[in-house]
């Protein structure tokens, strides 16, 4: 099992950006350094849900957001890990649409939330047959 770790401090900024958008989802990027075992998150970027219409079920980024993030990885010497986003009165696993949506290498880093807590975070990645294998998540 690969595994993905991030201090609390990154932890409790994703569920605040949760929380704060609740009842909607939010989504955000994560960045920082992999090997071939483990993810090391070093800093989180909230976006904002480009989604037009009901944000309740589905997110959606702008793709001059995610253009922005490729150039910052890059100009800082990190890599872009993958993506953080709520899953607002759902389980925190993937959807149907988020395995449409997924790409290699990501992590899918998801929170269940409600309007007054994080229920449970989990983290996702493709195997190679194209599912969504759970990861390791380890914050301290």
């Amino acid at each position: 099992m690969k595994r993905i770790q991030l201090a609390s401090e990154i932890m409790n900024e994703m569920h605040r950006h949760a929380l704060a958008d609740f009842p909607n989802e939010c989504v955000g990027f994560f960045y920082g350094h992999s090997n071939e075992s483990t993810k090391t998150v070093v800093e989180y970027e909230p976006l904002e849900n480009s989604k037009e219409g009901d944000q309740r079920r589905r997110f959606e980024i702008n793709p001059i957001d995610y253009m922005k993030a490729e150039k910052y990885a890059l100009a800082k010497g990190i890599e872009l890990l993958g993506i953080f986003h709520s899953h607002p009165l759902h389980p925190a696993v993937p959807s149907e649409h988020d395995l449409k949506q997924a790409v290699p290498f990501f992590s899918y880093i998801i929170s269940s939330v409600n309007a007054t807590h994080v229920e449970k975070t989990t983290s996702w990645q493709l195997n190679e047959e194209n599912e969504f294998e759970e990861e390791q998540l380890t914050s301290k």
